[in-house]
């Protein structure tokens, strides 16, 4: 006898397969269509968005993005946040579950170069730790234009651990929309397991006591 779930579950992937076929199709007839000149002004405004994206990035990188790096006064900290429309600051202190933070946010910052990620020592930034209200450490503010739009308090939200994958971390950074991410990793993904396990022996590797 029939699954009748499963019935519905395969006429359910044809439609979307149907649906996906078809667009295909409409846009391999549009492209048919166009003539010399419309690709001329295809290439133009294709190149016009690389050249912008060129300009951004060359922006981006003149300003510290591309790298993971210590923000040394609360003073910094507010130049940072006006210069970059997306920052992810981690407040830290000396201690082994920030290194194993650090070595996530290095990572990131190289994949996300959209995104400053900095660092600053919470205990000596008392005005803003109050501000912010920053009690536990580490913890990401995830800031967009200036305001602060969402916290990673700890690794709670990371499976509980401190073997959370690069990935886990960044999934979670995008869901407050601070990097640019089309929901898949922007990491390689063969590097999940990888990542894990190189950052934890990395970060033991040059930690200190508490």
């Amino acid at each position: 006898m029939a699954n009748p779930i499963q019935e519905i579950l395969e006429k359910q992937v044809m439609t979307v397969a149907k649906a996906m076929e078809d667009k295909l199709d409409d846009e391999i007839a549009s492209l048919e269509k166009l003539d010399e000149d419309d690709l001329e002004v295809l290439r133009e405004k294709r190149l016009k968005q690389m050249k912008k994206m060129a300009e951004k990035k060359k922006r981006w990188m003149s300003i510290g993005h591309g790298e993971y790096s210590e923000i040394h006064s609360e003073k910094d900290f507010f130049t940072v946040v006006k210069a970059s429309e997306r920052v992810v600051c981690h407040f830290y202190r000396e201690n082994w579950p920030c290194k194993v933070m650090d070595k996530h946010m290095s990572i990131l910052a190289k994949q996300h170069i959209e995104t400053r990620f900095v660092k600053i020592q919470a205990e000596k930034s008392p005005f803003l730790a109050e501000r912010l209200k920053i009690v536990v450490l580490p913890t990401l503010a995830l800031i967009k234009n200036t305001k602060v739009d969402d916290y990673v308090v700890g690794f709670n939200e990371l499976g509980g651990k401190d073997d959370f994958s690069t990935e886990d971390l960044e999934e979670r950074i995008a869901r407050a929309q601070v990097i640019h991410y089309e929901g898949e990793s922007s990491l390689k993904p063969k590097s999940t397991t990888q990542v894990r396990r190189n950052v934890r022996q990395s970060a033991r590797s040059d930690s200190d006591s508490e």
